[in-house]
């Protein structure tokens, strides 16, 4: 047996290593499943808002000294809804107004950091992710979510469709927009808190969107779409994890990596068949 083999194997039996790993292919799919609808709802930047934002979460939990998980997820909700709720009214372009708001809140955060004593995870580690710290605890948040985001978004497959596609079409089919972005919005901040510990900060938004744009590349209908998507985010999640233990990397660029190599492997598919993969990548109608 050649050394990466047996150096991947020793990985594989460590308890720790067994736990990111299904954290991993849990966290990846999840991203996955609420990416493909983020970017179609044209809310990728959202996402990222949310992922600077956490770090003042996070600097809450270290003052007080709490688990990190259980202070970031509640913050995370409470904050997506008020910047929702600004963004609706506000007469300031919502991308404009997005970039204040996360560029803000990480600045705040890191201020606040920089004067608390040093204890618990680093900055270094809030910024880029340490998969490999998972609790289980954590394992059982993010399965649960999975399963209330799978749950939530098969029963109202239609309405969210029609939302991606057109929502003054959407309202006058019956749907309540108003909360289906609610529903939407808190499933994703709770995502993006519990995707936090994985790929950190900075690198959550990418974690989030580039498994859906890839399998918007290749994809040709809503719900093939939406498993690709997922399958992406949890293969690479699984695979940069890997490859972040055998060649001593750190996980969260890793896992962000590999779902960029994903992401180009989609874009070169999708150039063998430029109409096709044209229509894709500019109209949502190919995936509704």
């Amino acid at each position: 047996m050649n050394p990466e083999a047996s150096e991947l194997l020793v990985l594989l039996g460590l308890p720790f290593m067994q736990r990111a790993l299904l954290a991993g292919l849990l966290t990846g799919g999840l991203g996955g499943l609420l990416g493909s609808v983020a970017v179609l709802r044209q809310m990728a930047f959202f996402s990222d808002a949310l992922g600077h934002a956490s770090l003042l979460g996070l600097t809450l939990a270290v003052a007080l000294g709490l688990n990190p998980t259980l202070v970031l997820l509640p913050f995370a909700v409470v904050f997506a809804l008020v910047v929702n709720a600004v963004v609706r009214r506000s007469r300031l372009p919502v991308d404009a107004l997005l970039n204040i708001i996360y560029s803000a809140s990480l600045a705040i955060a890191v201020l606040a950091l920089s004067r608390l004593p040093r204890q618990g995870p680093g900055l270094e580690a809030l910024l880029f992710g340490d998969i490999l710290g998972v609790t289980w605890l954590d394992l059982r948040l993010i399965a649960g979510l999975l399963l209330v985001a799978v749950v939530l978004l098969a029963r109202h497959r239609r309405s969210q469709i029609l939302l991606c596609l057109d929502e003054p079409l959407a309202r006058s089919r019956g749907v309540d927009a108003e909360r289906q972005q609610l529903l939407f919005v808190v499933l994703l901040a709770l995502a993006v808190a519990l995707a936090i510990k994985a790929v950190g900060v900075l690198l959550i938004s990418a974690f989030i969107v580039m498994p859906a744009c890839g399998a918007r590349l290749v994809s040709r209908g809503f719900s093939g779409y939406v498993l690709l998507s997922s399958a992406i985010g949890a293969g690479g999640a699984v695979i940069g994890l890997l490859a972040s233990g055998l060649f001593n990397l750190p996980s969260g660029p890793a896992l962000v990596v590999v779902q960029l190599l994903g992401f180009v492997l989609a874009l070169l598919a999708s150039a063998t068949d430029r109409p096709g993969a044209a229509a894709s990548a500019s109209s949502p109608d190919r995936v509704g």
